[in-house]
């Protein structure tokens, strides 16, 4: 199957970008066919509703769900992007919806989503509250896990650009992690399923991003909710999606989730050898938290008495401004000892640093700076 020609054929055109909230998936609802049943689930701590969308009609149940933390929306996009591939009569749509019966709730936490931020409106972080179940948001999820009784679950996430595959240089572009479901990190049946229909999304992805899935790392917390529906006996597969390069509004990424999501749909459910598939899972290379959004080096800073020749590197902070992510360079480490990989590198080869303050790259200040008076670097980049 040409995954990435049917992406372009099939890609909901109305999402895009990193900033999705319920203003801009109820009118995709609304249009969705008959076959989809849209539901109210429930409601959030501010009121906002919480949607469903039950699709297909077969034995096998699969519960997914996509920002549990308001601003991780990559998952909720390739969501619709599925949704649009099953609004086809193509033989492959017909058999996901005649094998498997799909519950997907887009937006877990719609008030995270319309401010932007990781935590509910009451500051809490969905994915560390399964055992206390202190949300409305958390104690949803629960119920929706113990009526429709999942045969599968998907936590969709997004990770950070910090993340590489291993210790390379390649970023961590989709990650996975079949979730302990003990302390010692044991494999029984159930942690073994999720690990099979990882190693298959792992084998189709290959094709696309070599080298650029990583695994997540999996020790163990019963707040999780992906550890806690482990240990309840259903496999649970967490998804993260990551950075691609140069592909800060995650464009690229949604592809790659939509493409593990089919695979998974269509090849990940047949009977496969436990055994290999465990080393396979553990050969993915596991995350590396090893990569600035830019790195500077060998440049001279000239101050007082200061004359050096150093490095310094910098991170994007996002900021939700009239309904749109912005994205604002700031410096997070100075000092000759950077080892870790820059998304952007520059090689200043002993020029100057200066800038419109004090001629010296302090950590949480603007990247706005220049190299030798006549290069100019503006929120991070060189300006061309």
């Amino acid at each position: 199957m040409d995954f990435i020609t049917l992406f372009s054929e099939i890609k909901e055109s109305k999402l895009f970008g990193r900033y999705i909230a319920n203003d801009h998936i109820e009118p995709i609802l609304e249009g969705l066919p008959a076959e989809f049943e849209v539901s109210t689930i429930g409601k959030s701590v501010k009121g906002k509703p919480i949607y469903a969308v039950t699709v297909g009609t077969g034995t096998t149940k699969i519960l997914m769900w996509s920002q549990m933390h308001g601003n991780e929306s990559t998952t909720t996009k390739a969501l619709f992007d599925l949704f649009s591939f099953l609004k086809t009569d193509s033989p492959e749509s017909t058999l996901i919806k005649n094998k498997y019966t799909l519950l997907c709730i887009p937006i877990l936490n719609p008030d995270g989503a319309e401010a932007y931020t990781r935590v509910n409106a009451n500051e809490i972080d969905l994915n560390r509250d399964s055992v206390n179940l202190s949300q409305p948001e958390s104690r949803l999820i629960r119920k929706m896990f113990e009526t429709f009784n999942p045969d599968v679950c998907y936590n969709l996430h997004d990770q950070r650009t910090i993340f590489a595959a291993g210790e390379t240089r390649n970023p961590a572009t989709v990650s996975f992690l079949a979730p302990a479901y003990n302390e010692n990190r044991d494999i029984n049946a159930v942690r073994q399923k999720a690990i099979n229909i990882i190693v298959a999304m792992n084998r189709e992805l290959q094709k696309h991003i070599p080298n650029q899935v990583g695994r997540f790392d999996d020790s163990f917390n019963i707040n999780c909710i992906g550890d806690m529906f482990q240990s309840l006996n259903v496999p649970t597969i967490l998804f993260e999606a990551g950075h691609f390069q140069e592909d800060y509004q995650r464009e690229e990424t949604r592809k790659y989730i939509f493409i593990a999501f089919l695979s998974s749909l269509l090849n990940c459910y047949e009977n496969i050898n436990s055994d290999e598939n465990i080393e396979l899972y553990l050969n993915i290379p596991q995350n590396k938290a090893i990569f600035y959004d830019f790195v500077y080096r060998k440049f001279k800073i000239i101050c007082n008495s200061l004359n050096i020749i150093t490095n310094f590197a910098a991170h994007y902070k996002e900021k939700l401004v009239d309904n749109k992510i912005v994205f604002e360079a700031f410096f997070t480490e100075v000092g000759e000892e950077i080892e870790h990989f820059g998304h952007q590198e520059y090689d200043g080869n002993g020029g100057i640093y200066s800038d419109d303050t004090n001629n010296v790259p302090i950590i949480n200040k603007k990247a706005d700076f220049y190299l030798n008076k006549n290069i100019e670097f503006v929120n991070g980049l060189m300006k061309m």
